[in-house]
């Protein structure tokens, strides 16, 4: 199982963190020990002062598949879930300033929380789903995937170019404007529409 994420794939985000709103989709891994399930707590990591939250859907791949059509891409997957994308912002910062991989950034423990998925049947429209992220109570983070720069069948077919996908791999879409800092003691609520979907606690 890996896990691939997208990046910048929601005009606002990209804006905020004044990054150019990109022409194809931007790309980067983490490993399944950034994987963090059941609600597990969150760890702070003692190398960041700055770890930042970024709620994003995330698809379920459902069978292998390479060099995928995007017109059967939407084959692809049947499940959708929620992830919160964990990223130490001040370690991005030096590396991006050196030119460096963001993977110390990205990819560390327990950076990749991620729900129990429910079926893509489950909604009218995949690109008219509403998530949001709250923090102790109070909205931070709100998006649509009507929103979205690529679309699912987009991005699967152009990571399957590149890297072959496998049944259990799991693809984080990006995430919409309103990221901030995490600090211990918060409470994040994930919400997929109605349905709460994350619930725990940074430590």
């Amino acid at each position: 199982m890996k896990i691939i994420a997208i990046g910048r794939n929601y005009a606002e985000h990209a804006k905020e963190l004044n990054n150019p709103v990109p022409t194809t989709p931007v790309i980067f891994m983490k490993p399944d020990t950034a994987l963090l399930k059941e609600n597990k707590p969150f760890y702070h990591p003692d190398f960041s002062e700055d770890v930042h939250h970024e709620i994003e859907l995330v698809l379920k791949i459902s069978k292998e598949g390479k060099h995928i059509s995007e017109k059967f891409a939407a084959n692809y997957y049947e499940e959708i879930g929620l992830g919160i994308d964990f990223t130490a912002r001040d370690v991005q910062a030096r590396h991006k300033e050196k030119g460096l991989p963001w993977e110390l950034a990205k990819a560390f423990d327990g950076s990749a929380p991620v729900s129990n998925f429910v079926p893509k049947s489950k909604f009218e429209s995949v690109y008219d789903i509403n998530f949001k992220l709250d923090i102790n109570g109070e909205t931070r983070q709100q998006g649509n995937t009507r929103d979205l720069l690529f679309s699912f069948e987009s991005i699967i077919a152009f990571v399957s170019k590149y890297i072959t996908l496998k049944k259990g791999d799991l693809i984080f879409t990006g995430t919409p404007p309103g990221v901030s800092k995490v600090k211990i003691g918060d409470r994040l609520e994930g919400y997929l529409e109605d349905e709460k979907m994350l619930d725990f606690y940074v430590k």
